[in-house]
């Protein structure tokens, strides 16, 4: 039986590579998806924390948590430095305003801000 034509289009599509925008969007949207990565950026929006303390606080193991990091990192909403042995992970808070920013640029829903409102706010 031979593909159908829907099928040869979604192949084809599924072949072509993004532009770089949209993939730097897919980076963000992967690394947040998970409930995982959730749970360890909603711990450090309290503050930094050791691999240790969300490895209490996710229930992971090392190696889980480490590569939850690692996707966060990559996609630039966490920073991680060394404190003695260990390491310390921080959120990143402005990332994703700018995150945020870039998105609606990137798909097309910044808009500008109206005439008879820019003047407004000038005055």
């Amino acid at each position: 039986m031979a593909p159908s034509p829907a099928h040869f289009r979604a192949t084809l599509a599924a072949v072509v590579d993004p532009p770089d925008e949209l993939r730097s969007l897919r980076l963000v949207h992967k690394a947040l998806a998970d409930v995982n990565r959730l749970r360890i950026v909603q711990h450090l929006a309290a503050g930094d924390a050791t691999v240790s303390d969300l490895i209490e606080h996710v229930g992971l193991s090392q190696p889980l948590v480490s590569w939850h990091l690692a996707r966060l990192r990559l996609a630039g909403l966490v920073e991680t430095r060394r404190a003695g042995r260990e390491p310390v992970s921080r959120l990143v808070p402005e990332a994703f305003d700018a995150f945020a920013d870039f998105q609606k640029h990137v798909l097309g829903l910044a808009r500008p801000i109206p005439a008879s409102r820019a003047e407004e706010a000038a005055s």
